[in-house]
């Protein structure tokens, strides 16, 4: 899925977070939205998400303007995508299979020997093969994140968002989520917007980076172009680790 951000504009109690931003996501590939802290970069996935609406501006996905759209068309379109959370957004009362059983059974799609089906085929992909009766706390920080993965995978999304996905993680867990980004593209030609402070992380997986400062794109293109950047305020981002 191709998405197109033109001339966004959203504020939350009279602050300006995004003015005016502008950005192309292009099908297929790993791009990364990198940028300080209160920037908008999270604001700017909820926007692509469709869970929250712009002041002002478009959001153009696969050809169409998602803004205005009714519920019932955006829920629609949301099942062509995948959130990862940057806490996951597990439900620790359940154990692995009805974590992944909730969207399914929303979906009314699905017999309950189906749901199992995909539940298993979805775990097996990310290596959770085996853990469906296992509880979240059972599960380490790694197969927390994995087991998100393969929850927002249930539905076959041509896009995935991922919010602070190495967030709080150690370098080796870290590098697990890496190989995950990578292997969705790769294997499955998946776009992914993954919104990230983990330079380590942007050089590994992204065809392209966006940084976001003072509610735009002060820079785009290949994680390359981002080191050749002469903008003083890139350099000063991506030489901290």
């Amino acid at each position: 899925m191709e998405v197109i951000v033109k001339d966004l504009y959203k504020s939350f109690n009279g602050n300006n977070v995004l003015k005016g931003l502008n950005i192309k996501i292009e099908k297929g590939k790993t791009t990364a939205i990198i940028g300080s802290s209160g920037m908008g970069k999270t604001v700017l996935l909820r926007h692509i998400a469709g869970l929250m609406k712009p002041d002002k501006g478009s959001i153009m996905i696969d050809g169409l303007e998602i803004t205005n759209l009714s519920e019932k068309k955006l829920n629609a379109l949301r099942k062509k995508m995948g959130m990862v959370f940057q806490t996951g957004g597990l439900f620790g009362a359940l154990n692995v299979e009805d974590n992944m059983m909730m969207a399914l059974r929303e979906s009314r799609k699905y017999s309950e020997s189906q749901m199992k089906k995909v539940i298993k085929e979805k775990l097996a992909l990310v290596g959770l093969a085996g853990t469906e009766s296992l509880m979240p706390s059972q599960l380490s920080g790694g197969m927390k994140k994995r087991l998100a993965v393969a929850r927002a995978l249930t539905f076959n999304p041509q896009i995935i968002l991922w919010d602070e996905p190495t967030m709080a993680l150690d370098p080796i867990l870290s590098d697990n989520v890496d190989d995950i980004i990578i292997q969705m593209k790769n294997e499955f030609q998946i776009t992914q917007v993954v919104v990230t402070h983990d330079m380590i992380c942007t050089e590994k997986t992204a065809d392209y980076v966006g940084m976001i400062y003072d509610g735009i794109i002060i820079q785009f293109g290949t994680v390359q172009d981002l080191k050749n950047s002469n903008k003083e305020i890139v350099q000063k981002f991506i030489s901290r680790r």
